[in-house]
C-alpha cells in the first residue's frame, strides 16, 4: 500500500483533492487504518457465522463438554498480542504525521486569523486584510496563528487534511504548504452557535507571481505591526519597556523566539503564547529578575489590538530602541 492507492480513492471521489504536501501520508494513514479495521470486522464476522452455522442446532458435528480447566492461552496471548502489536504500529505512524504537520518549520509567510461569530478575519504580513478568503502562494509554507475573539472556532480546509481549534484566550498555530493552484473550501468544524453552518469561506491558491500582484494590489502602508507600535505606546507598555522608566521591566526588542529564564528556575520559549499570557495573564510566567509588578489587561484590550501588538513585538530585532534609550526614536 502507498500513496497511490489513496490517490485512487481521491480519484474516485471518496477522498478530498490533495492540495498540500501533508495530504498524501494522511490519507494513506487512513486508508491503511480503514482497510486493516475491515479486514478485522470480516474476520471476526465471518468466525461468528461460521461456528454459527457448524454448531446450529441438529448438526452431527462433534461437541466436547464445558470445562473449567480447559484453556485457550496461547490462542488468546496471540490474538491480543498481534492485535496490540499492529495497532501499537498505527499509533507511531499516527504520531509521525502529527509531528510533520504540527512541528512548526521555517515558514516562507505568517497569517494572522481571528475566528468570530460567525466569519474569518485574516491579516497579511503587509496589511492586506480579507474575510472569508484566503490568498496564499503555491508551494509555500505558509503559517497560521489563530485566534478567537469570542468562542472556539476550528479552521478547517480538507482539501489540505488541516484543523486547529481558535480557542478564546490563546493563540495556536498551523502550517501548510499548498501543492495545487486552485479554490478549496474553508469551514469552522466547531459548532459555535446559530450561524455556525454559514460559517465557511474559500482558500486561493495562486502562483506565486500572482500572489505577490495581489499583495501589492491590496497592501496597506499601515501594517498590523505598525498599528501595535501605536498601540503600545496608548496602553502605556512604552512607559515601562521603553526609555528611561523607573520602572525595572524586561527589554522586548529581539525577545520573539528566544528562551526566556523564569523567576521559579524553568525556561520558557517567548512565542505568541507567552508573549499573550504575559499581557493578559502577566503573573503567569515571572522572567527572572524581574518583580510581579505588571497589571493584567484582561478585559481591557480587545483581540484585534492585542493581535497588533503582539506583532509588533514580533517585529521587533534586538537594538530596535537603543535611539529611544537615549531619547531618539525607534
Amino acid at each position: 500500500m502507498n500513496s497511490q492507492d489513496a490517490a485512487r480513492f481521491q480519484d474516485m471521489g471518496i477522498l478530498p483533492t490533495q492540495a498540500s504536501s501533508g495530504a498524501a501520508q494522511v490519507d494513506l494513514l487512513a486508508l491503511a487504518m480503514l482497510i486493516f479495521c475491515a479486514l478485522v470486522l470480516l474476520a471476526v464476522f465471518g468466525l461468528v457465522l461460521w461456528f454459527s452455522w457448524r454448531y446450529r442446532a441438529g448438526s452431527s458435528v462433534k461437541r466436547k463438554p464445558l470445562s473449567s480447566e480447559r484453556k485457550q492461552t496461547a490462542m488468546e496471548m496471540i490474538w491480543a498480542g498481534g492485535l496490540f502489536i499492529v495497532f501499537m504500529g498505527f499509533f507511531y505512524w499516527g504520531v509521525d504525521v502529527y509531528v510533520q504537520m504540527y512541528q512548526q518549520p521555517d515558514e516562507d509567510l505568517t497569517i494572522e486569523v481571528v475566528g468570530k461569530q460567525w466569519m474569518w478575519k485574516l491579516e497579511h504580513p503587509n496589511g492586506a486584510r480579507e474575510i472569508d478568503t484566503l490568498h496564499v502562494p503555491v508551494n509555500r509554507k505558509v503559517r497560521l496563528n489563530i485566534n478567537s475573539q469570542d468562542v472556539i472556532h476550528s479552521f478547517y480546509v480538507p482539501a489540505f487534511r488541516i484543523k486547529k481549534d481558535a480557542v478564546p484566550g490563546m493563540t495556536t498555530s498551523i502550517w501548510f504548504e499548498p501543492t495545487e493552484i486552485g479554490t478549496y473550501h474553508l469551514f469552522c468544524a466547531e459548532y459555535c452557535g446559530t450561524n455556525h453552518s454559514h460559517m465557511r469561506g474559500q482558500v486561493i491558491v495562486m502562483s506565486q507571481q500572482d500572489y505577490s500582484d495581489w499583495l501589492t494590489a491590496n497592501g496597506h502602508e499601515q501594517t498590523a505591526a505598525l498599528d501595535g507600535a501605536q498601540l503600545f505606546r496608548t496602553y502605556g507598555c512604552s512607559g515601562c519597556h521603553i526609555g528611561s522608566s523607573v520602572v525595572d521591566a524586561p527589554v522586548l526588542a529581539g525577545i520573539y523566539g528566544r528562551v526566556v529564564p523564569l523567576a521559579d528556575g524553568t525556561t520558557i520559549i517567548a512565542d505568541e503564547a507567552y508573549i499573550r499570557d504575559s499581557i493578559l495573564h502577566p503573573h503567569k510566567d515571572i522572567v527572572a529578575g524581574y518583580k510581579p509588578v505588571m497589571p493584567s489587561f484582561e478585559g481591557r484590550m480587545s483581540e484585534a489590538d492585542l493581535q497588533k501588538i503582539i506583532a509588533y513585538i514580533r517585529s521587533l530585532e534586538p537594538g530596535d530602541w537603543q535611539l529611544e534609550r537615549h531619547g531618539g526614536n525607534p
